[in-house]
């Protein structure tokens, strides 16, 4: 028996092939693969790369499927992300779930907790004991998504014009940002923003841009980076509050957390000093392990996925 677990982000695609014990046998990447960024058809073309990709290595189709994308748990979403798999995985059972839950699973394995998630989006998610679960955050780029790569890189390229204005202050952002899209006047930007091709992630790249700034000390970087985690870290705090976990535990997850650790030391202080003695800890992993972990015990017929404390 084999079963396959699936993180679809904004940004990146991982896949991994996995046997009856959990040990991953294969592992294939692709582009993002989310329906709000990349559409149904873009979505569809990856996944069925990746699942194509790590199937062939073994003789039969996977028991289970499972996949974590976000925006699942709204209707919609979750029937097309359902159409997708019976499409290109017609032989498996499926399971889809909010990228949030297996990102939870990944970290806390069938414990209680709260993931937040900090890449091209964000989001906090978690489940208590009792099998309830709670989100906050994880409304979208344009509604949303604070501390979220997309939000910093929106931040920064405010700053940037802001302070060519005369309406901001000067800030190291503007050096790094002309430089990030090779260009030589912050009035160039309107072109590289607004040429068509924009995508959420292009401006999520630009958030590594204000890590570095604010560890060489420029005061709107920093100031960025305070009020992004602090907005992560209040959504967390709602999910505890809902669920009654008063201490947590916290998983910290997404390529935000990577490529900014002060973004990652400002979340963990928020989050202590409301709340002292709550264990606050960086996922190392890939959130698609908590998805064949989750695949596993569908296949075993003992899967039972949190429900909302509103449903």
């Amino acid at each position: 028996m084999f079963v396959i677990g699936i993180d679809a982000g904004g940004t990146k695609t991982v896949c991994q092939l996995a046997d009856r014990d959990g040990r991953v046998l294969a592992e294939s990447r692709g582009p993002g693969a989310n329906l709000q960024h990349a559409g149904e058809v873009e979505a569809e073309r990856v996944l069925h790369q990746v699942i194509a990709d790590v199937s062939s290595r073994v003789a039969e189709p996977p028991t289970v499927v499972c996949l974590g994308m976000a925006g699942v748990d709204r209707e919609a979403d979750q029937a097309t992300a359902r159409a997708i798999l019976f499409r290109v995985a017609p032989h498996s059972r499926m399971v889809v779930v909010n990228d949030a839950l297996i990102a939870l699973e990944a970290g806390l394995p069938g414990a209680p907790g709260v993931v937040i998630i900090a890449g091209t989006g964000s989001i906090a998610y978690g489940r208590n004991r009792e099998g309830r679960a709670a989100r906050a955050g994880g409304w979208g780029y344009l509604l949303g998504d604070e501390g979220s790569g997309y939000w910093l890189g929106r931040q920064a390229l405010r700053a940037v014009v802001r302070s060519a204005d005369g309406r901001g202050p000067h800030t190291q952002l503007t050096a790094r940002v002309l430089a990030h899209f090779g260009v030589a006047r912050s009035q160039d930007l309107v072109r590289e923003i607004y040429r068509g091709t924009f995508e959420p992630a292009t401006v999520a790249a630009i958030a590594p841009q204000v890590e570095a700034a604010a560890a060489e000390g420029d005061e709107t970087a920093l100031y960025l980076i305070d009020t992004g985690a602090r907005e992560l870290g209040l959504a967390a705090l709602s999910v505890c509050h809902m669920l009654r976990l008063s201490h947590g535990p916290v998983i910290l997850a997404g390529g935000m957390f990577k490529a900014a650790p002060r973004m990652r030391q400002r979340v963990a202080a928020h989050l202590t000093g409301r709340w002292p003695g709550m264990v606050v800890t960086q996922l190392l992993g890939e959130p698609a392990t908590g998805a064949v972990s989750l695949a596993l015990t569908a296949a075993s017929d003992v899967l039972m996925l949190p429900t909302y404390l509103d449903e």
